[in-house]
């Protein structure tokens, strides 16, 4: 049964188009909280009664990533100490998901760390979109709740590609479950895999090598679940360029888009990029003709309504197919 209090919605600077346009969905208000005093430290007011109701924090912690981290855990924290009823914690975007594990010595595992850090600020459940690695759920006791940008990312790519041309690539091996999952939902005509090599001891450092798949004459969409500085996915297009793609697209959960991603992707082989506004975007990428953005309001807004009403989401707001997407 519901809390028959209701909830509020709740969101800090992060994404505050996001959660007004997910509010704006509800039909309820989404108050701000943040506000900073001179030395840059965050403060935290929650303007209406939190008692005994559920609080859902709007916050992807995308760049500037530790001050919008620091901003969700003394939102959580503000709303346990105003005994709010049950706080889940909705995090389009999860900071550090990238540093999943112990690739070299002498390392933090930062994605268990930030994840301890919303657990013990006093979350009841998180929420995320396209989550860099699934077994990042194992990081905390509390429920975790991982949707995907397909859900609306697939209403749009169906009316751009039609099938009979398209191949479906990953930018990399760790990607093909994703490809396939999109593969079979777009009945494309083939799938696609581009290796590369990555630098563990250089950020952002890759280099496509070779791939699997036939490309020529084709349509190619490239499936990932983030572009950062764009390195994977440009030198992916390059590399099936010159493997005779007809038209090369993207399709991206996390725009991210640190320099020189925009100045590469200009440059690119890349006709089309759709993003979705899980974190926010610039007006450059907003007004730049190759882009598409496609909104995960709805999406969120649908798992915030299952959440508090006790639905499944797995049944309703997952995509199915013959596999997982991952």
């Amino acid at each position: 049964m519901p809390n028959s209090n209701g909830f509020v919605l709740l969101t800090g600077t992060a994404n505050v188009k996001l959660a007004q346009d997910i509010a704006k969905i509800l039909a309820k208000q989404v108050d701000e909280t943040v506000s900073e005093f001179a030395d840059g430290e965050k403060r935290i007011i929650i303007p209406e009664n939190l008692r005994k109701r559920d609080v859902f924090i709007i916050q992807p912690t995308c760049p500037p990533v530790d001050s919008n981290i620091m901003e969700l855990l003394l939102m959580i924290d503000a709303a346990r100490r105003s005994s709010a009823s049950e706080i889940t914690a909705v995090i389009p975007y999860f900071g550090y998901s990238r540093q999943d594990r112990k690739d070299r010595p002498r390392v933090p595992v930062s994605a268990a760390l930030v994840a301890g850090l919303i657990e013990y600020s006093g979350a009841d459940r998180i929420v995320t979109i396209d989550i860099h690695s699934e077994q990042e759920v194992g990081f905390s006791k509390i429920p975790w709740d991982i949707l995907y940008a397909s859900y609306n990312l697939l209403q749009v790519l169906k009316k751009e590609f039609k099938g009979e041309n398209l191949v479906v690539a990953s930018p990399d091996k760790g990607g093909v479950p994703k490809a396939t999952f999109y593969s079979h939902h777009l009945q494309a005509d083939g799938l696609a895999i581009v290796f590369k090599v990555r630098d563990v001891y250089r950020e952002n450092i890759s280099e496509a090598l070779d791939m699997i798949g036939d490309v020529k004459g084709k349509d190619v969409l490239l499936v990932d679940d983030m572009i950062d500085t764009a390195g994977t996915i440009v030198g992916a297009a390059k590399l099936l360029k010159s493997r005779g793609a007809k038209s090369i697209s993207v399709a991206a959960t996390h725009g991210i888009f640190s320099p020189p991603a925009m100045e590469r992707i200009n440059k690119s082989f890349l006709d089309k990029v759709f993003i979705t506004d899980s974190v926010p975007l610039k007006k450059e990428i907003l007004n730049n003709s190759k882009f598409r953005v496609v909104s995960v309001a709805p999406l969120l807004a649908e798992a915030i309504k299952f959440i508090y009403n006790g639905d499944s989401i797995s049944g309703k707001l997952i995509p199915k197919s013959h596999g997982h997407e991952r």
